[in-house]
């Protein structure tokens, strides 16, 4: 009877047990949210850091002179944006990373308990199992069976009996080890929390003391008005030379264009007359009122046209410089844009408002000024004010690359996108800079809608 009812106690154990064993799929880890935001993050924060990097080499080049001036604020107020974009980006990167150890301290508790309930079941067993530890028991145990089939069930539970231990055992083993390895990402987590919070703190201290070097640069720009006055009338004299000379191209290509056009027109018109008069005699072959009106009407639309007349072969690179919006690579390797299209207010001279044709992007000393796309060099010329500029024709689109020390192409040159047309130019002051305009026809474009992500 002591037999029988320690089969049953055993086999409802073990029974409880198989049932209450979890399947493997629960104990897998929840997945941590938004992995690929996390990473972009991270990859925003070095691309951050390497911009400061960047704008940190320029600054130091404008203060070289000892004296303040808009091109070493414009690179003071760069790094200041991008120095709160890293401070804004380590504080996502904390709030992921907050998640993750809450995450992680929740799967600890949970292996806790886990393991906790492994092992008092495993007591269990061992305790309800001691009756038949040893050999002679088990004997016992199976020869005290009223029959054959009896005999069979017993064996089949002293079997099963010893692989729930062995699985008990392997499920508690596991259990520990998914414990430590959550309790060292833990660890891991939270020295990562820690040292992004002082990368956050030491950031914080360099925009303080960036803001302090801005107002103080402020205070001396605002100390040199009169210089600041004559220097913007210069550039504005500059600029207007700038605009006069583009424009002047933009409207002579128009009209070449326009003309080679009705050359074609009456060409064609030509010989199609010579084809419809074939066989007649010389005299009736002669110039007809129809083809002499022909060549009137394409030459008057010549005049009067607005745009660049296309061949199939500019009207292909034209399309194909417009499916580049968005895309085209910067005209400097390095650099950040210092002044932008558009009116703007000036940033020391107060109720002053200035008008950019183009986009200003600061740079080093000596940098190489690229081709955006690939097309023709329509212009080289020098500019006062402006330095030499290059001005490149795709189809009915123009760049123009001005502030340019020297240039390494010359009119009529067919050229490819990335190539060098020259270095930028570096003024008094210790500002290397580059004017980049882009145009549709006699239309200004805002070239940073054309620009590509640096």
């Amino acid at each position: 009877m002591r037999a029988k009812s320690n089969t049953g106690g055993l086999l409802l154990l073990i029974t409880g047990l198989l049932l209450a064993a979890p399947a493997g799929s629960a104990w897998a880890q929840k997945g941590k949210p938004a992995a690929k935001s996390k990473t972009q993050l991270e990859r925003e924060r070095r691309a951050n850091l390497k911009r400061i990097k960047e704008t940190s080499r320029i600054l130091a080049q404008t203060q070289e002179k000892k004296q303040a001036s808009v091109g070493q604020l414009n690179a003071i107020q760069e790094k200041l944006v991008v120095q709160q974009g890293v401070i804004k980006n380590i504080s996502s990167e904390l709030r992921y990373i907050e998640g993750d150890v809450q995450q992680t301290e929740g799967q600890v508790r949970q292996t806790r308990q886990r393991l906790e309930r492994l092992k008092a079941e495993y007591a269990r067993l061992i305790y309800a199992g001691s009756k038949t530890a040893n050999g002679y028991n088990r004997l016992m145990f199976l020869f005290a069976a009223e029959s054959f089939n009896q005999f069979l069930l017993r064996l089949r539970y002293i079997r099963q009996y010893t692989e729930v231990r062995q699985a008990q055992a392997t499920q508690i083993t596991r259990a520990q080890q998914r414990l430590d390895t959550q309790l060292t990402g833990l660890q891991q987590q939270r020295q990562q929390k820690g040292s992004l919070l002082n990368t956050q703190l030491s950031e914080k201290k360099t925009l303080t003391t960036l803001k302090v070097q801005q107002d103080q640069v402020i205070v001396k720009l605002t100390q040199q008005e009169e210089g600041l006055r004559k220097e913007l009338a210069d550039r504005q004299r500059a600029v207007s030379r700038l605009d006069n000379l583009i424009a002047l191209r933009v409207r002579e290509e128009i009209a070449r264009a326009a003309r080679e056009a009705a050359r074609r027109a009456a060409a064609k018109a030509r010989a199609a007359e010579v084809a419809a008069n074939a066989g007649r005699s010389p005299t009736a072959t002669s110039r007809t009122p129809a083809t002499a009106a022909a060549e009137e009407a394409a030459a008057t639309k010549a005049e009067r046209t607005d745009r660049v007349t296309l061949t199939p072969e500019t009207a292909k690179l034209a399309a194909s410089f417009t499916d580049n919006r968005g895309r085209l690579p910067w005209p400097v390797g390095k650099g950040f844009i210092s002044q932008r299209f558009g009116r703007h207010n000036h940033p020391v001279l107060k109720n002053v408002v200035v008008e950019n044709r183009g986009v200003d992007i600061q740079t080093n000393s000596g940098e190489p000024v690229r081709a955006v796309f690939s097309g023709k060099v329509l212009t080289v010329a020098s500019v006062p004010g402006m330095g030499n500029i290059v001005m490149v024709q795709h189809g009915d689109y123009f760049t123009v690359y001005a502030k340019l020390r020297n240039v390494s192409v010359s009119e009529g040159q067919t050229i490819e996108a990335r190539q060098s047309l020259g270095t930028v130019t570096t003024n008094a002051e210790g500002t290397s800079e580059v004017q980049f305009q882009v145009w549709h026809n006699s239309a200004n474009l805002n070239p940073e809608n054309w620009l590509g992500r640096k």
